[in-house]
């Protein structure tokens, strides 16, 4: 029984992250697929045989498959769930369903439709970000030093407790928090640093040093450390309108610094440990969860970004291929050769799979160890 429980520890929070993500990621492609009059086959959340489901009254089987970690929308005309190629039956249908071929759009409509799943995702994160700074509060900590840890970057660097920051690296600071974010974001490279100490505006340079750390999965890894503290973390409850001005920016800055972050491990300059998949995700679910619903929440709205920023990458089988595909259609004034268009997306499954088994082979000897 101990062990069910456990288990079930695991699944309902991943559950809870996962199904509404690839939700309205799914519901973006839909709704704009509708609205240039594409009809829809299935709307699914996971994958595989059938659970349940129901049929609207314009023809969409919405279902629920067995393996959630994904999901597809299927529109008239695709001969896969990918809606990468046309159909056979394409050139047999009457000007009626043929109108409503997802083939037959623009390439201006089937890119719009492409690119609204990750847009989905990014205005889902903006959502629950606004309603939890404006319910719970951001954390929004005052840039000001508490403390300096003896022969550290910052003790090198000459910060004095009640140092308040003002900019690095001409970048305005107004809350400790931004910090942190610079200093992770910049793997130990030299910051210049602008703080007020009595009144008075001191310039100064410090390069955090790089310390070991361990992840959720045991992996040995290395953080870059400034080497200060604060007395205490604070969170300010702001009116609508700012909650969602604040709720934009930290979109804005997850999506900047993942982006960044990835160039970072293609560069060999940072770490691969932080990349996971499914089981990654679930443990860290679980382990978010057990701290409270607020934050669950939050990193529903990291993985949400996180789901969006992935697809938008221009592999074949993603979104970010079809506008790939699409482009060059635009560019030439017609649609790639389906021989190419077949390679390209038979590299990007195998690119997709190789991914996915690395990372999951990554996350299980993480937690073997």
């Amino acid at each position: 029984m101990d062990i069910i429980v456990e288990k079930l520890n695991y699944i309902w929070p991943f559950l809870a992250v996962i199904t509404p993500v690839v939700f309205f990621h799914e519901l973006g492609h839909y709704l704009v697929a509708r609205a240039n009059r594409v009809s829809v086959e299935v709307f699914s959340i996971g994958f595989g045989p059938e659970l349940f489901g129901i049929n609207d009254r314009h023809g969409t089987r919405w279902k629920f498959s067995l393996l959630p970690l994904g999901g597809y929308v299927k529109f008239v005309g695709d001969a896969n769930a990918a809606s990468t190629t046309p159909a056979e039956t394409v050139e047999e249908m009457s000007p009626e369903e043929s109108a409503k071929c997802f083939h037959n759009k623009s390439v201006g409509q089937r890119s719009a439709v492409a690119v609204a799943g990750p847009v989905a995702n990014f205005i889902l994160a903006i959502a629950i970000f606004a309603v939890l700074f404006a319910t719970v509060g951001q954390q929004f900590t005052p840039a000001i030093v508490g403390a300096v840890l003896e022969d550290s970057a910052a003790d090198e660097a000459g910060l004095v407790a009640g140092d308040e920051f003002i900019r690095i690296n001409g970048q305005e600071i107004t809350r400790f928090e931004d910090i942190q974010a610079t200093v992770q974001m910049n793997l130990g490279d030299t910051l210049d640093i602008v703080v007020l100490r009595d009144g008075s505006e001191v310039a100064l340079q410090a390069a955090p040093r790089m310390v070991a750390a361990q992840d959720t999965f045991g992996n040995q890894t290395e953080r870059p450390q400034l080497g200060i503290s604060v007395p205490g973390v604070a969170f300010t409850k702001h009116d609508p309108g700012t909650a969602i001005w604040q709720a934009v920016k930290q979109t804005v800055y997850v999506i900047t610094a993942s982006g960044k972050a990835v160039g970072q491990m293609i560069a060999g300059s940072r770490s691969t440990s932080d990349l996971g998949g499914p089981i990654r995700i679930a443990v860290m679910s679980s382990q978010v969860a057990a701290g409270g619903i607020a934050g669950l929440a939050f990193f529903l709205a990291v993985i949400s970004i996180s789901l969006g920023l992935i697809n938008l990458v221009p592999i074949p089988v993603l979104d970010g291929g079809h506008l790939l595909f699409n482009f060059f259609e635009a560019l030439m004034g017609r649609p790639l050769k389906p021989q190419i268009q077949n390679i390209g997306q038979t590299v990007g499954l195998v690119l997709i799979i190789a991914l996915m088994v690395w990372v999951t082979g990554k996350d299980i000897l993480g937690l073997a160890s």
